[in-house]
């Protein structure tokens, strides 16, 4: 049985039109003589809208409550896409998360995929051909339904075609692929044919839209081909797939830019073992996503502590921290959130020197001052005000010539 995974986002489902474009897509795979599984997003603003009136309700919604509210988007986008599927002849259902089942974690909002009952779902499609998915969902080991976090149904679709080994899982969305950067800010962005799932993770944690992290994470472990395009054109998009050589020529891929962070700096604690244990144990605990640290020289027997977190969790974090204060004894808290994050990204960079002073260079003729700086075998990541942001991308998307193919570069080095 040949099953093709298809993921279809909330743009691709926005009303009955969108809706029949997925239609002729679907049938065009079943015409093949391909079993489809298509997995769904809820509604284009759907999601927003149920999370505004959850709100409306509630200052603060109970956690497994807004699972069973903001799941009802997905339920409307299957149900609504199976029936057009049988009125055009298709054998087709629906199939929610728990009917599958998509086994998950207890962490309401951002749970885990644990485990998909491959031989169940396959079964299926005896009876069917085409089988709708509402992504973003699964329930846990209590039957509770839950969701993935934002962006879930990406990671719905790869660990559906990682669990019945699809050859490839087509994530269609509104864009026609991965590009250098965000065309929106810089025109001469370029479509990527090919990247590495290493480079589409560091994309994706750098503030790529395109591709949830959880889903890279999912097709990497599993080696799953995921195909990047769109929705709304029948041109190739991006393969998401392990690099090869020609990928490993290539000295940086990517520009990306994360605008959803702020800086917070613990002053003056004691420059002593189990200080960092102290401030940053309990944001873990709390699911604080700390990303770029920076520990001051030493003065007097004390320091300062800082480093970056989601915009999201700074109410958290501060609240968490002024426990933390009493407890180490620290003289002050700063926050800032006019900071983002730019980063340039390639496999290419493990086997070069030189592309940070690159970086640098261009970002210093621009005056742009860097903040903080962190780095991996294959990113380096900037904190830089972020009045300066779109300037700091297209300054780096230049300096390395990305709008070129690899082979018209001329100063790689």
């Amino acid at each position: 049985m040949d099953i093709v995974v298809l993921k279809f986002g909330g743009t691709s489902v926005a009303g009955l039109e969108r809706m029949r474009r997925v239609l002729a897509i679907v049938k065009r795979e079943v015409a093949a003589g391909h079993k489809v599984a298509v997995v769904l997003s809820a509604m284009s603003g759907e999601t927003n809208r149920l999370l505004t009136q959850a709100q409306e309700f509630s200052p603060e919604p109970d956690p497994a409550e807004l699972d069973v509210l903001v799941t009802t988007g997905e339920q409307i986008s299957v149900a609504l896409f199976a029936m057009l599927c049988k009125d055009a002849g298709l054998a087709a259902r629906s199939l929610l998360g728990y009917q599958i089942p998509i086994d998950t974690s207890c962490e309401f909002g951002r749970a885990r995929i644990l485990n998909i009952d491959a031989d169940k779902f396959r079964n299926h499609f005896a009876d069917h051909d085409v089988l709708a998915v509402a992504g973003f969902q699964g329930c846990d080991c209590n039957g509770r339904l839950t969701t993935l976090g934002r962006g879930g149904s990406d990671t719905s679709a790869v660990a559906l075609a990682a669990a019945i080994r699809a050859r490839v899982c087509d994530i269609y969305t509104d864009v026609p692929g991965v590009f250098t950067t965000d065309p929106n800010i810089c025109p001469e962005a370029r479509k990527l044919a090919h990247i590495s799932y290493d480079e589409m993770l560091e994309m994706a944690s750098q503030g790529a839209k395109v591709l949830q992290i959880r889903s890279v994470e999912f097709a990497k472990k599993y080696n799953v081909k995921v195909h990047v395009r769109s929705t709304f054109s029948d041109e190739p998009g991006t393969i998401v797939s392990q690099e090869d050589q020609s990928m490993e020529a290539v000295l940086v891929s990517g520009v990306a830019l994360d605008r959803n962070q702020c800086r917070v700096t613990v002053y003056d604690v004691l420059d002593q073992p189990g200080i960092a244990s102290s401030i940053f144990g309990p944001l873990a605990k709390e699911g604080v996503l700390v990303d770029m640290i920076i520990q001051n020289t030493s003065r007097d027997g004390h320091t300062d502590m800082t480093f970056t977190i989601p915009k999201i969790d700074l109410k958290k974090t501060l609240t968490i921290l002024e426990e933390v204060q009493k407890r180490i004894g620290a003289k002050e808290i700063q926050h800032d959130v006019g900071v983002c994050k730019v980063s340039v990204i390639g496999v290419g960079m493990r086997n070069h020197s030189g592309v940070a002073s690159r970086a640098f260079e261009s970002l210093a003729n621009e005056n742009v001052n860097i903040l903080m700086i962190s780095t991996s075998e294959i990113k380096i990541t900037c904190l830089i005000e972020d009045k300066y942001a779109e300037l700091a991308v297209r300054t780096l998307h230049e300096a390395f010539q990305l709008d070129k193919e690899p082979n018209e570069r001329v100063c790689e080095l």
